[in-house]
C-alpha cells in the first residue's frame, strides 16, 4: 500500500537517509526500531512531505508522491501524528480535532465516533484546551485528529514517548482495533521494544540512515536485531 524506494534525504551537506526501501501493507501495523538519531523520524517526514527527498520515490496505492505538498498527501490518505504530538494549545479539544476537516470533502466535516469510542476522555474534555492536557491526554488527540481526516495509513511517530503505561496501552488497543476493524495501514516508529514486539505484524531496523535488518516481529529477540538496538 505504502513504498518508499531507495530513499535517499539531505539537511544541507548532512545525509539522514541512504537508499531507503521499505512497504507497510494494507491491514498490518509496520513497525520501523532503531536507537536516537538513526533516522526514524526523518523518514517519516519524508513520507508526509514535512522535508523533501534528494532521490528515490514514496509511492502510496500506486500513486506517486514525489513533489506533492503534506496537504495533498493528507487528501490521498496519509495521516501523520508527528514526534511531540504538535497539538494547538491554545484551541479546544474540539477545535484540535476539527483541525482535521481541512483535507476531507464538506459531507465528512464531522468527528466520528469511533474516535470518541477509542479515547473516551477526549469526549469528556471536548471544552479544554489542549494545552491543558496531560502528555498522553495530547498524544490521544493527536492521534484522534489524523483519525479526522479520514486516513488510509496511519503514520505515528513515537506516540509513546513520555507516555504513562496506562496510556501507551490505551493506545496501543486503539492501533490494534484500527487494523483489525478498518484493515488499514499502520506505519509505527518506536524505540519501545515492547510495545512493537507486541505490536507489529512487520519490523524493521535503521541504523545510520540505513535498514540493517527486516523481518517478522519475532526476529526482534535475534541477536542480529538486539544489536542493533542495545545502547
Amino acid at each position: 500500500m505504502l513504498t518508499v524506494e531507495k530513499a535517499n534525504l539531505h539537511y544541507g551537506a548532512a545525509q539522514a537517509l541512504r537508499g531507503i526501501s521499505l512497504n507497510a501493507e494494507m491491514g498490518k501495523i509496520t513497525c520501523v526500531l532503531g536507537r536516537n538519531g538513526v533516522g526514524k523520524s526523518s523518514l517519516l517526514r519524508a513520507i508526509s512531505g514535512q522535508h523533501p527527498l534528494s532521490s528515490g520515490s514514496v509511492v502510496f496505492n500506486d500513486v506517486k508522491l514525489d513533489g506533492l505538498a503534506p496537504y495533498n498527501r493528507a487528501r490521498q490518505g496519509i495521516g501523520y501524528v508527528p514526534q511531540g504530538r504538535e497539538i494547538f494549545p491554545l484551541l479546544t479539544v474540539k477545535e484540535n480535532l476539527e483541525s482535521g476537516y481541512a483535507p476531507v470533502k464538506r459531507s465528512d466535516r464531522f468527528i466520528p465516533n469511533e474516535i470518541f469510542s477509542l479515547f473516551p476522555v477526549l469526549q469528556t474534555m471536548l471544552g479544554r484546551r489542549g494545552g491543558d492536557l496531560s502528555g498522553g491526554q495530547q498524544q490521544q488527540l493527536a492521534i484522534g485528529r489524523a483519525l479526522v481526516t479520514r486516513p488510509k495509513i496511519l503514520v505515528l511517530d513515537e506516540p509513546t514517548e513520555g507516555i504513562q503505561p496506562s496510556i501507551i496501552k490505551d493506545i496501543g488497543r486503539a492501533i490494534k482495533y484500527l487494523r483489525d476493524s478498518t484493515g488499514m495501514a499502520i506505519l509505527l516508529v518506536e524505540q519501545y521494544l515492547d510495545f512493537c514486539r507486541e505490536l507489529a505484524d512487520h519490523v524493521y531496523i535503521m541504523d545510520r540512515g540505513e535498514i540493517v535488518h527486516e523481518g517478522a516481529a519475532e526476529t526482534l529477540d535475534t541477536p542480529e536485531a538486539r544489536r542493533h538496538l542495545t545502547v
